[in-house]
This record gives structure tokens, sequence and C-alpha cells, in this order.
């Protein structure tokens, strides 16, 4: 269950700063810097999701459905 609680965080502090940099965008001015700041702990944050999804798969900790064929 723990594991899953992480998953959801994760995927959480994705959108989060994804909203963040979309702010930065919007707001106008110069906060390159920022948004890049923030898409870059995006792209972060989904790469550690997708290497957590993975580990686990491959240690057992979670295992996917079985094919419906």
């Amino acid at each position: 269950m723990a594991v899953k609680l992480v998953i959801v965080v994760l995927l959480a502090l994705v959108v989060v700063s994804l909203f963040q940099a979309l702010f930065v965008m919007l707001k106008g001015g110069d906060g390159t810097t920022r948004m890049s700041k923030f898409l870059g702990r995006r792209l972060a944050f989904s790469v550690a999701v997708m290497a957590l999804l993975l580990v686990l798969l491959a240690t057992g900790v979670i295992t996917p459905h079985p094919r419906p064929y």
C-alpha cells in the first residue's frame, strides 16, 4: 500500500510542477528560467515514476494484469 502512495504522490508532484510552469508562462515577463526549472522537475518526477514502476515490476512487488487473450 505504501508503494501505491509513493506513486500517487510522485504523479501529483508531476501535475503540480506542470501547473506551476503554466502560471509562470501566463504571468509573462522574464520567467523562462523559472519555467524551465519547473518543467525540469516535472521531467525528473516522471522519470522517477517510470523507474520505480520498472523496479517494482522486476522485483515482483507489483504484478501486471494478465493479457486478455
